[in-house]
């Protein structure tokens, strides 16, 4: 009866399909009890009601199936991974322990399940990326790699199912989630197809309107593009064929997020963007011969199209760090156009699309094999070091960023993230090395500490004994290892400064005479503002902080703890004011910043970024020197904000009370008509309580554009505002900026 009520009548069907999929998929390498077992497991936990559904409201074991879909039909791994899946929600709902599935299904599938499990438990403490709590979610990932692989799966699957969920915030902050960290991961461990929906996904619901304009555009250009594309492989084919290769093609047009950066980077539109789609050719090449092959592809292509030396990439001489093998040039196709041509073999292809559990496939599963080991042991030794700040920004670039080999005098290979430095070439080496680094020799040329390394460039690293780190190394160095190293060692050195306060302040203490107590020192700490001890410390010894000020503060305190202090008279009834509606709602709902114009005591403003207005959805910003600015949901930096800074984000809603007008500037796209201009003025004019402070107008091929900022008091004055707007005859687009 509760197993009928866990699944709707849709939920059986989709059930059933599922089963079928996933066991043709992974029958043979499934025991041959363990379908049985999982059943018994799995409605046993439906029937006693143990197993509850997501935010999102799906079925967990739905879910989990689908997961264990993407795990074994896009990513290739085995029993293990899809058992670990469809056991561990069992395990977490606590029908089972992670010993009983040690003892039903082997050692690996529990291994896989007590990462997932920690992961999971992280995510239910909801917590931001600048926190401890993602320290140990990296950590987490760095244990077991299927894990990670695991993880990237369930957020592709989730991305895809939540598009009508009426949970909209939870449905940001999982597509947020994915565009920062699960997509980058998926890159780095050559997962690319999965890498550009989750991209693809986040941005159709982070930036709805830019997603859909570009993928309109391109559907209606898709027979042309069909078109062009058969005619530039047509001779290709023709001459591949006669050399005698075995190969197959296919076009592939860019993905949505890729052109939107592009967009974005380029300051044009769709339009504008000349390389949307590329050629893949695949070769059917023995293991001996693909490098010569592919390069004979090259040889081929390139005799007949112009290429552009500045965008060939050479991934067949020297891989990428997860495998990644490929040949890619652009060349200049008919009628003027850029397109992109990748050549590989049927086995780089896998890889590409498969990742590392391709790799695995082909290579074995050895340390050091694919380069990714190095990367996981950088991001272990940045979180050992307790290296929080700016954790995420590192861990992102190590992820995206394409590699730079140099050599040593002896000829020992490096490899670096693009844009690394001498001092990321001296920490690589050792870190005492690193510290003590002045300067090195590149080439047999002296070169500064923050000479940027290129690839193929021999490196001699020059030290001095009377050599420290210091505090700008950290604006650019790039590797993690290095920021780690060097932040640590700055950490040693504020703390020998801290001992040295403390010391000082203790014999200040004694030569007054007072008897020095700890908790009533850190009462005075918090009265001075700092919030951590050691800032404290640290400010005595740069002599920010008087000591003897301090002092006076103490014996204040200790009189206050000792009930000497002069007491104050309690307030009259006269004076007590009974609470307005809106304050007695924000303390109903727990940190909440009610924004009035006229509260007092606290310092905010409002973003100049996406000028906020009454009435729109808003968070509030703590910034450096403690005021608060006030943002948009959908503000351009709020992603970025909530990512690097989830700690200083504050709930914020507006007050019931309307005290003034806001300036807003607004977009007007439309034809270059006689009289549009006066029109829109007009219209504003005869507006009441709508002023306008500025204009211009930018004139280009019988369009116009033009930016007006006006005065109004909310949002739906702004909106009756759009819309008339929009009537004017010519007008085709009206967007606030």
């Amino acid at each position: 009866m509760e197993q009928n009520a866990f699944f709707s009548a849709q939920e059986k069907v989709r059930l059933a399909q599922l089963y079928r999929e996933l066991l043709k998929l992974s029958g043979n390498i499934l025991y041959p009890d363990d379908c049985k077992k999982l059943k018994t497991y799995l409605l046993e936990a439906v029937r006693r009601n143990l197993i509850q559904r997501n935010v999102f409201g799906m079925n967990p074991i739905l879910n989990d199936m689908e997961t264990a879909l993407i795990v074994a039909s896009e990513i290739g791994l085995t029993r293990g991974a899809i058992l670990g899946i469809m056991v561990h929600t069992c395990v977490r709902c606590g029908y089972c322990t992670t010993e009983d599935v040690e003892r039903e299904f082997g050692g690996d599938v529990a291994g896989i399940i007590k990462g997932l499990n920690r992961i999971l438990e992280l995510y239910d403490k909801n917590p931001s990326v600048e926190s401890e709590n993602f320290r140990s979610l990296l950590l987490s990932f760095a244990e077991d790699m299927r894990v990670v692989l695991i993880m990237i799966a369930n957020r592709v699957n989730i991305m895809r199912k939540i598009k009508d969920t009426e949970n909209k915030e939870a449905q940001r902050k999982v597509s947020e989630e994915a565009a920062y960290l699960y997509a980058p991961l998926a890159h780095k461990l050559g997962l690319y197809r999965l890498k550009s929906e989750l991209e693809d996904l986040s941005l159709k619901y982070l930036e709805h309107d830019a997603y859909y304009l570009i993928k309109e555009k391109l559907n209606a250009t898709k027979k042309s593009r069909d078109e062009y594309i058969e005619k530039f492989i047509r001779p290709i084919d023709e001459k591949l064929k006669k050399a005698g290769l075995r190969f197959h093609m296919k076009g592939r047009t860019k993905s949505i997020h890729s052109i939107w950066q592009k967009m974005k980077k380029q300051h044009c539109g769709v339009e504008g963007i000349y390389d949307l789609f590329a050629i893949r050719i695949i070769l059917d090449s023995a293991l001996e011969k693909e490098k010569m092959e592919c390069w004979q592809v090259y040889s081929i292509i390139t005799d007949m199209y112009q290429p552009n030396p500045k965008r060939l990439r050479d991934w067949l001489s020297i891989p990428k760090s997860n495998g990644y093998e490929s040949l890619h040039i652009t060349v200049l196709g008919p009628e003027n156009k850029w397109v992109e041509v990748q050549i590989r073999t049927e086995r780089m292809d896998e890889i590409a699309e498969r990742g590392l559990a391709a790799h695995w496939r082909y290579k074995g599963i050895k340390s050091g094999e694919s380069g990714v080991d190095e990367w996981l042991n950088n991001i272990r030794s940045a979180l050992e070091n307790n290296d929080d700040l700016q954790l995420m920004d590192q861990f992102k670039m190590d992820l995206y960023e394409d590699e730079v080999f140099v050599f040593t005098p002896k000829g020992d290979l490096f490899k670096f993230p693009k844009g690394a430095t001498v001092l990321d070439f001296a920490y690589a080496i050792h870190t005492n090395v690193g510290d003590h680094c002045i300067g090195a020799k590149i080439n047999e040329k002296n070169a500064p500490l923050r000479q940027k390394l290129n690839s193929g460039d021999q490196v001699e690293i020059l030290t001095a004994n009377n050599q420290s780190p210091k505090q700008d190394w950290l604006n650019f160095v790039v590797t993690g290892k290095a920021r780690a190293k060097i932040r640590q060692a700055l950490k040693e050195m504020q703390a020998k400064q801290g001992a040295f306060a403390k010391e000082l302040l203790e014999r200040k203490f004694k030569n007054r005479k007072i008897e020095y107590d700890e908790p009533t020192m850190m009462h005075v700490i918090k009265k001075l503002g700092f919030k951590v001890v050691t800032d404290f410390y640290k400010s005595l010894a740069n002599e920010t902080t008087d000591i003897n000020e301090v002092l006076d503060l103490y014996t204040e305190q200790q009189k206050i703890e000792a009930g000497l202090a002069e007491h104050t008279p309690a307030p009259s009834a006269e004076s007590y004011n009974i609470p307005s509606e809106a304050e007695l709602k924000a303390k109903t709902n727990d940190d909440v910043l009610v924004i009035d114009q006229n509260l007092k005591g606290l310092d905010f403003s409002l973003a100049k970024c996406c000028q906020p207005i009454y009435g729109d959805d808003v968070f509030g910003f703590v910034t450096v020197n403690g005021g608060i600015k006030i943002h948009r949901q959908d503000c351009p930096n709020a992603q970025e904000l909530r990512k690097r800074f989830g700690y200083r984000i504050v709930k914020a809603r507006w007050a019931g009370k309307r005290g003034s007008q806001y300036p807003i500037t607004l977009k007007v796209i439309g034809n270059d008509d006689l009289g549009i201009v006066n029109n829109i003025t007009s219209i504003i004019s005869k507006e009441e309580k709508i002023s306008l402070r500025s204009i211009s107008i930018d004139s280009h091929d019988g369009l116009f554009s033009g930016t007006l900022t006006v005065m109004l008091d909310d949002t739906s004055k702004l909106q009756l505002l759009e819309k008339k707007l929009k009537t004017i005859k010519g007008v085709k687009q009206v967007s606030r900026n």
